[in-house]
């Protein structure tokens, strides 16, 4: 089994799928029988050395669809359903990840349609040094300003993100927090009811908080749940709170794939949101 360490980390920065692998080989902990082996062996399904690639570099690139229903959107001022593709690449380089993403939308509301792209990101994390059990990651990236406005209010933004994972005998418990500091420009946009009038568009800087636990239920799948709330970019809409069940499910050496659901807690989250991804590691 080729390692297989995914970092599920969208704009949102929230991590779904934390895995309980202290060594990254694609076996968990509990059934591991040669922990720690170096990044650069495959192992078998007992977590041994098969083979070694004499490196410790390696890519993943993942495709992802989703569908959010019932999402509001302050520029529109209604409910939108928004279908979205997303395309990721990661290089995994020892306790270092990199990561690219960009995706494009289409959302529908009763008198509002639109399309095109929507930000990218760029973003590099670190595993800090610590225990079997207890896995710390820190991130940084950018939100370049690819986001298809006719506004031109849009900035590059930055983002910050801590992700825990501890192994509690055969439970994993997880959690992240993400600051995004916000650059766009505040903006004023035409009243749909009175045309002569304006409403002022305010941004803000976003805290994003997640907590769940997860386990193995068979040896390549994992499942999550999690509770997770974040600000909203725009200042008069509330905190957007969601539950969420995540899978993650390794197919084969290269080929995985995973899938979310999310359920808004709050009126300002969209009432649904669905999402699969598949990826290929090489």
């Amino acid at each position: 089994m080729l390692r297989t360490v995914v970092f599920i980390l969208v704009l949102t920065c929230v991590e779904l799928f934390a895995r309980s692998d202290s060594d990254m080989d694609g076996v968990e902990d509990r059934i591991d029988k040669c922990p720690n082996t170096p990044l650069s062996e495959l192992v078998n399904k007992d977590g041994c050395t098969t083979a070694s690639l004499y490196r410790e570099k390696s890519f993943d690139f993942i495709y992802g669809v989703s569908l959010a229903q019932d999402g509001y959107d302050a520029t529109a001022d209604e409910k939108l359903d928004t279908f979205s593709q997303s395309f990721q690449f990661d290089y995994y380089y020892g306790d270092y990840s990199f990561q690219a993403s960009t995706s494009v939308y289409d959302s529908q509301g009763e008198t509002y349609t639109q399309s095109g792209s929507n930000d990218s990101f760029l973003g590099v994390y670190y595993k800090l040094p610590s225990s079997s059990s207890l896995i710390v990651r820190l991130g940084a990236g950018l939100i370049l300003p690819t986001y298809s406005s006719t506004l031109y209010e849009n900035n590059t933004d930055f983002a910050a993100s801590m992700n825990l994972s501890y192994m509690l005998d055969e439970i994993n418990l997880f959690g992240a927090y993400c600051y995004t500091l916000i650059n766009d420009k505040n903006i004023q946009v035409r009243n749909k009811i009175n045309t002569l009038s304006t409403a002022q568009i305010n941004f803000q800087n976003t805290n994003s908080l997640s907590a769940g636990l997860g386990f193995y239920p068979i040896e390549k799948l994992y499942l999550s749940a999690a509770y997770n709330s974040s600000e909203s970019i725009y200042q008069d809409i509330d905190v957007m709170n969601t539950a969420s069940l995540g899978a993650f499910y390794n197919l084969n050496e290269n080929w995985f794939t995973t899938a979310g659901y999310a359920y808004g807690l709050s009126e300002s989250a969209s009432q649904s949101y669905i999402s699969l991804r598949l990826g290929y590691y090489f």
